[in-house]
């Protein structure tokens, strides 16, 4: 079904526009990456009040909402410290280290079935990351953030499958976004910047696209497996890519685009693969 990798496409090109947003906000105008992280979480809650329901108020008293929550919350801060170090191409390859996460709990936890070949086209994703991040003692602490953000992302996202079937997929932003607020508040409301039109607006467009693409990301969930999902997340390199040079002339080296090249190349397939199964 050509569905699901519309939603998909379109759903991961908003997560790497909010973050060009945060970006800006801490590079720029010298905001807190914590602030930015924390924002959204403000933001999306304040957004998403008109769609509580009563299953939203009964699913907050369940401890496996703010398990996944806190990864949320861990998964953003992280990346969001990521980017006041390192280009946006570079930090979200190395963040891809989530969907092989993802692939592997939704496995071991889940017990969602896996193919060979799908298994391989991960590996190969990996050796792609590998590729970006050169872990080593040249590895400067951003890729560190990033891969830290990776762990905690994918985790998240195999909760989400998990989760699913607990509640409506508004019920479940809403949660995430409510839990992480109360979470993050004590370290991050003194943390606020003086609020100029401009950081203003870019608080908002990194609230509302980060929302946005996650939001469109538990409907497709509730729809399909997350190892069969998991290559479709690979979409959020491409606008990595094309934001990190138009906003901030970043090109990525050598090794990152050939890191690049193994990661979308696992990741169409692997997407090609899961398209023909559901057809």
């Amino acid at each position: 079904m050509w569905k699901l990798p519309a939603l998909m496409f379109i759903a991961m090109s908003m997560i790497p526009a909010g973050d060009t947003a945060g970006k800006l906000l801490t590079s720029e105008y010298g905001a807190s990456p914590l602030f930015v992280a924390w924002s959204r979480f403000l933001l999306g809650s304040l957004i998403t009040l008109p769609f509580i329901r009563p299953d939203t108020l009964r699913i907050l008293r369940d401890w496996r909402i703010w398990v996944r929550a806190l990864l949320l919350a861990a998964g953003i801060s992280f990346i969001q410290t990521a980017l006041t170090q390192a280009p946006v191409a570079d930090v979200f390859a190395a963040f891809f280290i989530g969907p092989i996460v993802s692939y592997g709990l939704s496995v071991l936890l889940l017990g969602e079935r896996v193919t060979p070949l799908r298994t391989a086209l991960m590996i190969v994703g990996f050796l792609g990351v590998v590729l970006v991040v050169r872990p080593g003692t040249n590895m400067g602490p951003g890729m560190g953030y990033a891969v830290l953000a990776g762990l905690f992302y994918g985790s998240f996202l195999t909760a989400s499958r998990w989760l699913a079937p607990v509640a409506r997929p508004t019920s479940l932003l809403f949660s995430q976004l409510f839990l992480s607020l109360i979470v993050m508040t004590p370290f991050c409301w003194h943390l606020i910047p003086p609020m100029t039109p401009t950081i203003a607006g870019l608080t908002v467009t990194s609230a509302i696209f980060s929302m946005g693409g996650n939001f469109l990301l538990l409907f497709a969930y509730a729809r399909a497996p997350a190892a069969t999902l998991a290559p479709f997340v690979y979409f959020q390199l491409v606008g990595a890519v094309i934001l990190g040079w138009a906003v901030f002339n970043d090109l990525p080296d050598a090794y990152t685009w050939a890191g690049l090249a193994l990661i979308l190349s696992a990741g169409i397939i692997s997407a090609s693969l899961s398209r023909r199964t559901s057809d």
